[in-house]
């Protein structure tokens, strides 16, 4: 027997909405597929302020409130991809990752980048089950 899988759209009204064609999360099967998320406030759609570090923190705040919207939390996440303007920033924002992944933390891929959308700092997505 065949099971069909569905898609289905996450938003989350604590994470920015897209600024472009895109979803913020799809839930999928048993799994819950984020788009990058930026440090971005939700309430106004502007980077924090505070460089690298506040950026990460919120980046993973949105992350995990897209999760959430989806069945999932930070708990679930088993891979994640970083994206850096400047990887020689990488030890900052691996400080800040580790206070949201403090036990069994997730496969990750991290890479420096040309440029990211906003002039941002950090883009952050994930792949978790969902609960």
């Amino acid at each position: 027997m065949t099971e069909t899988i569905h898609k289905q759209v996450i938003t989350s009204d604590l994470a920015p909405k897209a600024i472009g064609p895109y979803s913020a999360g799809i839930s999928a099967g048993q799994f819950v597929f984020s788009s990058g998320q930026l440090g971005l406030n939700p309430s106004t759609g502007e980077l924090v302020e505070g460089g690298i570090e506040a950026e990460t923190k919120q980046a993973l705040t949105n992350l995990k409130n897209v999760l959430e919207a989806g069945g999932s939390g930070l708990e679930y996440v088993v891979k994640t991809t970083v994206f850096l303007k400047d990887i020689n920033e990488f030890t900052k924002m691996n400080a800040v990752y580790a206070t949201f992944f403090t036990s069994e933390p997730p496969a990750r891929s991290a890479f420096q980048v040309a440029a990211l959308p906003k002039g941002a700092s950090v883009e952050i997505e994930a792949v978790a089950l969902k609960r």
